[in-house]
């Protein structure tokens, strides 16, 4: 299996627009950030988590030429606002391109393409097939089985993601015992950490570091960050050994 890291910002991403300091006008590119997405490749499958506002450009960026399935974390604008561009898959693959996600989710997807899901369709908009995520049940896509993890994103639910041996977890300031469990014997796992500052839907660094720890998982990386949390070299450096700063391109292989 390998992971490659499309996105590791928060909703703004980074640079922020109009942003004088020194994460938004860095010359390092890793702290260049589009909004945090995944691309899973395993057993000859193809599935990104998350198409957010700039999904065009990380699938071109990737070379990301076949897809699979879009699996969904939650209905949140910078998560599912790129969906629209699945188009040229359709078109090459000559298919409707499956797609995860909870009901919760698929009523923000209604809402914000309305296009797709009317009775009378056109040539040219995209064409899906929708797949009911329940929380509770893992699901399967081409022989890749997935188990969801429910988190809570202040009082909103969504959904974290156990594929084999490596979890992936955004979007959370609160994960409950027993679905923290579900990421026990992962060889590496993925969690936010959008600032040092509290934040009302966000784990904080040091959040995201005590919950991290208190996994056993060997590796961990953070995700969804924004530009108050620092320099990439920086924090990545000070970090507790076992834990890194994901970046935009990092790939990982199980």
């Amino acid at each position: 299996m390998k992971i490659t890291f499309l996105g590791t910002g928060t909703s703004q991403g980074i640079p922020f627009i109009g942003c004088p300091c020194p994460v938004c006008t860095s010359p390092n590119k890793k702290d260049n950030r589009l909004r945090s997405a995944l691309w899973i490749e395993a057993n000859g499958t193809s599935i990104v988590i998350d198409s957010g506002p700039d999904f065009r450009y990380q699938m071109l960026r990737a070379n990301v030429n076949k897809l699979d399935a879009i699996v969904f974390t939650h209905g949140h604008k910078d998560h599912i606002a790129g969906l629209d561009d699945i188009r040229a898959y359709n078109y090459f693959e000559k298919k409707p391109i499956p797609i995860y996600a909870t009901e919760e989710t698929q009523e923000a997807l209604r809402r914000e393409y309305s296009y797709i899901f009317t009775n009378q369709t056109y040539p040219g908009i995209p064409q899906i097939e929708m797949n009911t995520i329940n929380a509770q049940d893992s699901f399967n896509i081409n022989g890749v089985t997935i188990i969801p993890i429910r988190v809570l994103h202040y009082k909103m639910e969504v959904l974290g993601f156990r594929i084999g041996d490596f979890s992936y977890i955004t979007d959370a300031n609160y994960i409950a015992p027993e679905d923290l469990a579900k990421v026990s014997g992962s060889k590496a796992m993925v969690l936010n950490a959008l600032r040092h500052e509290t934040h009302i839907s966000h784990y904080t660094l040091a959040e995201a570091i005590e919950v991290a720890k208190s996994t056993g998982v060997p590796d961990t990386y953070f995700t969804h960050i924004s530009h108050q949390l620092g320099l990439h070299d920086a924090v990545d450096s000070a970090l507790p050994a076992g834990m890194h700063l994901a970046y935009d391109g990092l790939v990982l292989n199980f």
